[in-house]
């Protein structure tokens, strides 16, 4: 085994070394902390660039690696393929520009900051690299474990509030999920997903049942993370009240519910007497959920609520697509969350700085931020540094790209992604197929949430940039507004090379419906002989 083998747990070895190695310095040494955790951060980075690089041909065959050199069903395993490597590195695209982001204030604004940021990257690859459910539940736990503090950094009674309410939320899911794996483990006899999707064709009909339950109730603990409605009532308010690099890296967390919905759906349930299990709840809970989000947006006037309004229709949009079961529409749908993912993390952390801009007069129009208040109030002694010229050109510049993408007007690849959804669903790909119902309505509401967002975020940046009565010009530091721009690049090079990533995504769809390739490179998988086998073996042949 050479050394580019181990790259695939490099992702969970990095940020969980780093993210110890901060526990032990005191928060006192913020420039050496800040400086452990952004070289850790831009290590991830590299190795999942590299992860996809791997697994960009077409001939490339999937990874298996086995901790403690121990065959599966038995041992546990990390599985590589082109979906999880392209997950990994989406999340190390949204760590680095939402991590130096924080170093301007936020990182500061609370204890151990960066050592929570690590962890969660642990959890979050951690989920899309391993190939057994036990494993997941602990990935999953240790990235809520760490969201929680992260949620609540920074202090503040409304942070405070809406914390205890989302760890109420997750820890009822976590119990959730805990339950739905033992009904799994006690009907197959196994939680390796290889071998439960080798095993659930053949389970007698009098344990389907049972089975299913616990596949069912393993769905609502993801739906729950991911957003469906009505499981989405407490995403709302953490999104908006949480701090902004906080809330910019929660754009990952909804997808990792998408992330495992899509594996498991593909991988288990594809074929057999199983087959299209909860595909319709997917669909019906989707499209609510864009209608949900599509309110929300409308009637929001603070721009973090705006935000997170703006996560439900990505969650709606992609959980309904991923029910419809087509590969064209599934392409595109992971294209799309690429697209939005990037897009809300950007917007989330450009929300703090353009509400600096807002005065006394114009927050008279935003009636709902009485509601439910200002959550900075207790944020530490303003940052220094090197303040950025021309912001206000710089900052309506930027918060129109991300009206554009949120919106999915052209030319930006936010339009090229529902542009790639919608003529999948509605016919254009397989010529004289007449679109479903269910299809009509996801078209509908995409477009319809699209001028929602538009009409909302038009209306802020009236109310932000043009009707300010003090025309207060905020102070702006370089390293806050070049982090929202570099998500922003990427956004442009997304767009002019969105038929290579189209083709990628294609690929990728294809690579996690093909369940037998994933399920024999797993049971083909062979232990790597111990460094005295390998001694002994010389000896023998000399």
């Amino acid at each position: 085994m050479n050394w580019s083998s181990h790259l695939v747990i490099a992702p969970i070895l990095l940020p969980l070394i780093s993210g110890a190695v901060l526990m032990f310095i005191a928060d006192r040494q913020r420039v050496l902390k800040a400086m452990v955790s952004l070289f850790a951060t831009l290590g991830l980075a590299m190795v999942a660039l590299m992860l996809v690089a791997d697994q960009a041909s077409d001939d490339a065959v999937n990874r298996v690696y086995m901790l403690g050199n121990w065959l599966a069903p038995f041992g546990i395993v990390l599985v590589l393929d082109k979906l999880s490597a392209l997950m990994v590195a989406l999340t190390a695209i949204l760590a680095v520009p939402v991590l130096v982001f924080s170093l301007a204030r936020w990182h500061s604004a609370g204890s151990h900051f960066h050592s929570l940021f690590q962890f969660f990257l642990v959890g979050v690859n951690g989920a899309f690299l391993t190939g057994d459910l036990f494993n997941l539940f602990v990935f999953f736990e240790v990235m809520l474990a760490a969201s929680y503090g992260l949620l609540l950094h920074g202090s503040g009674a409304l942070r405070v509030k809406a914390g205890l309410h989302y760890i109420a939320v997750n820890l009822a899911a976590a119990l959730l999920f805990l339950i739905g794996v033992s009904l799994i483990y006690g009907t197959a006899g196994t939680l390796n997903m290889a071998d439960l999707a080798a095993r659930i064709p053949s389970i007698e009909p009098d344990r389907r049942m049972l089975m299913e339950a616990g596949a069912g109730v393993l769905g609502v603990a993801f739906l729950i993370k991911a957003g469906m409605w009505p499981l989405c009532f407490w995403l709302p308010t953490a999104y908006s009240v949480a701090a902004a690099p906080v809330a910019a890296i929660f754009a990952i967390m909804s997808k990792v519910g998408i992330y495992i919905i899509l594996r498991l759906s593909v991988l288990m349930f594809a074929e057999g007497p199983s087959a299209e299990f909860g595909t319709d709840v997917l669909v019906y809970g989707g499209l609510a959920t864009i209608a949900f989000g599509t309110i929300g947006v409308l009637a929001s006037q603070a721009l973090g609520r705006i935000g997170a309004y703006c996560v439900l229709v990505s969650s709606g949009t992609l959980l309904t697509t991923i029910g419809l079961q087509d590969a064209a529409a599934s392409s595109g749908a992971l294209y799309y969350l690429v697209s939005s993912t990037l897009t809300l993390g950007a917007f989330f952390m450009l929300v703090e700085l353009v509400e600096r801009c807002q005065d006394a007069g114009a927050n008279v129009l935003a009636v709902t931020m009485d509601a439910y208040g200002d959550a900075d109030d207790d944020i530490v002694e303003e940052a220094e540094g090197v303040t950025m010229p021309s912001t206000l050109a710089i900052l309506g510049t930027c918060f129109a790209a991300s009206a554009i993408l949120l919106s999915g007007l052209p030319p930006l690849s936010g339009f090229i992604a529902k542009f790639a959804i919608l003529s999948a669903i509605m016919g254009t790909g397989s010529i004289g197929v007449p679109p479903t119902g269910s299809a009509l309505w996801l078209a509908a509401l995409v477009i319809l949430a699209g001028l929602a967002t538009l009409i909302a975020l038009t209306r802020a940046g009236i109310r932000t940039f043009w009707s300010s009565i003090e025309g207060t010009v905020p102070r702006v530091l370089v390293m806050e507004i070049v982090p929202v721009m570099i998500l922003l690049a990427v956004m442009a090079g997304l767009t002019i090379k969105a038929g290579p990533a189209l083709a990628y995504m294609e690929a990728t769809i294809r690579d996690v419906g093909n369940s037998k390739a994933y399920i024999e490179a797993v049971g083909k998988a062979v232990t790597v002989p111990s460094w005295r086998d390998t001694k002994a073996k010389e000896q023998g042949g000399g």
